[in-house]
């Protein structure tokens, strides 16, 4: 709705947008009529043009923006979404923080975002669908940046002369809390950026410093003048403000800038990507030699002019405010005690559209610090030593905490380390399958520039031909300690490399931790282990994800054919090692991560497929791809699909009750969401679930059954960008194409690339093949014949490599016709007694009301 701007007035004031030209557009687009909508530049400060849109595009329009649930589009509206949270609650909870309970927290709202409650909450009431964003800031897609001072005014003068150079123009200032100290602790200060008219906030300075890097969140939201004019009111001070002016290209992924700090007087060169090698490589490419800066703009200013006092003027740069700006920003006053005083924040009742509460968005995190396990030494063991390693130990963190802090607790935690015990740090990160230990293994090596290990790597060929890799037993322990021990101790070392396809270890690379990295991670189920954690500086324990998200499922499914389990219960049969010997493990760890994020259901991490069965040519292929980054390789899987007997499928086997399970490599994964389609598009969960065969039997132990399966084989062909699937199903005469990828227009255009426009079918490979099968071919489950003793004895071999017996497993958990027959005829009965009892309140209720009205109209008559 930015676009709709009307002037160059505040941009959250409700008269600044033109709502009539937003309807019009609307109608147009609803009558299947193409239009054209505004484009606001904010630079220029006014409208520059307009952009035609076709109304035949996709068939949907999203209106986004702070009223676009307004009652003059209401009725214009199919689905209406509200989205509160975010760093929206966070300030709240930092000024709260700040100024303590001297104000109520509608007089905070009023003086930080004072149109909300009058303007723009009522109308969040009327969505279908409310959300709650917790998300603020995260580590997960970091930036990193290289710095130095540019050697002349023009700089990298080839890069800056292109036409696609872009100018900006930034006004930058940072805001002490009212309750600050002359300390300049700028980690409580509110940094405000002003480009244009608009305004963008970040709390404290949430950037990591590793080496030469400097590494940022995005972390960073708009606001409205307004607000920068209640913090000011509220007795926030503008310590410091300088203008940035940036002339910036884009090289690739990366971006390169020249900026001019006028404050300083001086020119620097910045390099930013999203990946640390990228970066550091570009450099090197580039032959940037200058000295690199890990300070950030607002210390070198600190350090040249110091802080200044409480009853000073702030450092403002002649150019940094206009006159117009003074007159728009309120001036600094008091804090105001109101009667309507509170001792807590969290004894206010509050409405959806203010939680969650101060206690859940607490803006201090914990500091990591030494627990000597030899008191006597008294702290004066010098640094470095090996008594210093071995007595030293590093305090647990007092709580649990999410992905993103936890992310940044254990940056923060192998610094500290680095700091105050010397190279190498070994850190180990443990947790279930699926619970995102090698997501945050690698984010983090990502952030400090190291190498990750998998205990996978270490499994004895011997012990995993059943596929039992959560074996404690199954892991060549002697050289894995051998390793840790060279690490220790400097000296190079050789770390095998595991196949899990052939079962065996295909050779051994060598790994020596560099003075300038410092750094290894160990990841695995079992990396917290007693005998591995012994030699490890930091250990972290992850629960949560997808595993978390199959109990879940299981408890639903179960409860859907009248079946009620606790989560332990489940817990048991389907993990039944976390709980005997990895849970007990975890309660050691430094830093415990509660891992809320659920790739399952995240459209965030969803890959976008298109389909088809149109034969092409191998040459076409190549052609789209990238062929610097080409690579190329064959996979056979294996697709059982389980399903609990009772489950209502009016007979037929829906994907959306099954779980499937892929045998690939050596690997069982789960797929545990039915897949979305919209339009040509396939879009399904970017998520690899690897589990245990013991997992495996444990939901056949459950009572799910094995109803389907599908054999096939996989030509993958792919650039970092798209991924090009030719699979070969055992049961379909000709192969299927399947192009992958996170960007939703690459796909599109790989697909018209290779001429496949027409062509996309959105059904799965278990549709594909049930329509194939003529009726009277299939078993009762909807398997052909011939398939039937194929997959039951790939169940029987389950079950036996999974630890099952036959006490274990019922007669009514193997698949037979006629056990599924006699259980979905018992599931029918039941839902037709609910049925018989419902049809019977209601005939009551219905015959009681005309009854009641036939004597009603007897007496008027």
């Amino acid at each position: 709705m930015e676009n709709y701007r009307g002037g160059t007035d505040e941009g959250t004031d409700l008269d600044s947008i033109d709502f009539d030209a937003l309807i019009r557009n609307l109608e147009d687009l609803t009558e299947g009529k193409d239009t054209k909508i505004p484009v606001f530049d904010f630079h220029q400060k006014k409208r520059v043009g307009s952009k035609a849109i076709k109304s035949a595009m996709s068939g949907v329009v999203i209106v986004d923006g702070t009223y676009a649930l307004h009652a003059k589009l209401r009725s214009l509206l199919d689905i209406r979404v509200a989205v509160v949270g975010g760093v929206h609650f966070s300030l709240l909870s930092k000024v709260r923080y700040d100024i303590g309970d001297s104000c109520s927290l509608d007089y905070l709202i009023d003086s930080i975002f004072p149109l909300f409650r009058k303007h723009i909450e009522p109308d969040l009431h009327h969505a279908q669908i409310r959300i709650n964003n917790s998300f603020v800031s995260s580590f997960r897609e970091a930036i990193y940046k290289l710095k130095c001072r540019s050697e002349s005014p023009d700089g990298q003068s080839t890069f800056f002369l292109k036409d696609e150079a872009q100018t900006d123009n930034f006004i930058e200032m940072y805001l002490r809390p009212p309750s600050a100290n002359e300390e300049a602790r700028i980690n409580d200060w509110i940094k405000v950026r002003q480009s244009g008219i608009r305004y963008y906030l970040s709390l404290g300075d949430q950037r990591i410093v590793d080496k030469n890097f400097i590494i940022r969140p995005k972390a960073e939201f708009e606001v409205g003048r307004m607000t920068l004019g209640g913090l000011l009111a509220l007795g926030y001070n503008v310590v410091v403000s300088y203008k940035r002016a940036s002339t910036s290209v884009n090289i690739g992924s990366l971006s390169l800038s020249l900026e001019t700090i006028d404050t300083l007087g001086e020119t620097f060169l910045v390099l930013r990507g999203t990946d640390r090698k990228t970066v550091g490589a570009e450099a090197l490419r580039m032959g940037i030699t200058g000295q690199w800066l890990t300070k950030s703009y607002l210390e070198m200013i600190l350090e040249r002019k110091g802080v200044p006092r409480l009853n000073t003027p702030p450092l403002v740069s002649a150019t940094s405010v206009s006159h117009n700006q003074e007159k728009d920003i309120a001036a600094p006053k008091p804090i105001r005690t109101t009667p309507n005083l509170v001792s807590r924040l969290e004894d206010l009742a509050q409405p959806w559209t203010r939680s969650p509460t101060k206690s859940k968005m607490e803006p201090v995190l914990p500091t990591w610090h030494f627990a000597s396990s030899d008191r006597s030494h008294g702290g004066l063991v010098a640094t470095g030593s090996s008594a210093f390693r071995d007595t030293m130990k590093l305090a647990p963190m007092p709580d649990s905490y999410d992905l993103d802090r936890g992310l940044l607790l254990a940056v923060q935690g192998i610094q500290f380390l680095l700091e105050n015990k010397s190279v190498p740090v070994i850190v180990g990160i443990g947790g279930p399958s699926g619970s995102g230990k090698t997501s945050l293994a690698h984010k983090t090596a990502n952030i400090v520039g190291c190498e990750v290990v998998s205990l996978e790597s270490y499994f004895k060929p011997e012990q995993v031909k059943d596929f039992k890799y959560d074996d404690f037993n199954s892991l060549d322990l002697p050289l894995l300690s051998k390793n840790i021990g060279d690490i220790k101790h400097g000296r190079k070392t050789k770390i095998p490399v595991f196949n899990l396809e052939t079962g065996s270890r295909s050779c051994f690379k060598e790994l020596e931790i560099s003075e300038d990295c410092g750094v290894i991670i160990f990841e695995g189920v079992y990396a917290l282990h007693p005998e591995i954690r012994k030699s490890l500086d930091l250990w972290i324990a992850v629960v949560g994800g997808v595993h978390s998200h199959l109990i879940s499922r299981v408890q639903r499914d179960k409860s859907r054919v009248g079946c009620f389990m606790s989560q332990n219960e489940i817990m048991m049969t389907v993990f039944p090692i976390f709980q005997q010997h990895i849970e007990p493990h975890l309660v050691h760890a430094h830093l415990k991560i509660r891992n809320d994020f659920d790739p399952v259901l995240s459209p965030e991490s969803s890959l976008f497929v298109l389909k088809s069965n149109k034969q092409v040519a191998y040459q076409d292929i190549l052609n789209i791809l990238d062929s610097a980054k080409f690579c190329s390789s064959v996979q056979n899987f294996i697709d059982i699909y389980l399903r609990l007997p009772g489950t209502p499928a009016n007979g037929h086997i829906a994907e959306s009750d099954c779980v499937r399970v892929r045998i690939c490599e050596g690997r069982f994964a789960l797929l545990i969401r039915e897949p979305i389609r919209e339009g040509n598009f396939i879009i399904q969960p970017k998520v690899d679930f690897d589990i245990s065969i013991s997992t495996v039997s444990g939901l056949l132990n459950l009572g799910y059954q094995a109803v389907a399966y599908i054999e096939a084989s996989a030509l993958i062909y792919q650039d970092g960008k798209i991924l090009i699937e030719v699979d070969h199903l055992q049961d379909a005469p000709s192969p299927y194409l399947q192009i992958k990828g996170v960007n939703k227009e690459a796909v599109a255009a790989a697909g018209s690339a290779l001429k496949l426009d027409g062509s996309y079918t959105t059904k799965s490979y278990l549709q594909i093949i049930l329509e194939r099968l003529p009726l009277v071919e299939r078993s009762y489950s909807g398997i052909h014949t011939h398939q039937a003793a194929r997959l039951q004895e790939l169940v029987e071999s389950i079950q036996s490599q999974g630890g099952s017996t036959p006490s274990e497993s019922s007669q009514s958990r193997e698949v037979s016709p006629m056990d599924g027959i006699i259980e979905d005829m018992q599931c029918r009965i039941r839902r037709l007694e609910r049925w018989h009892t419902i049809n019977t309140v209601l005939w009551t209720f219905l015959m009681s009301a005309l009854i009641g009205y036939s004597l009603y109209q007897r007496k008027r008559q």
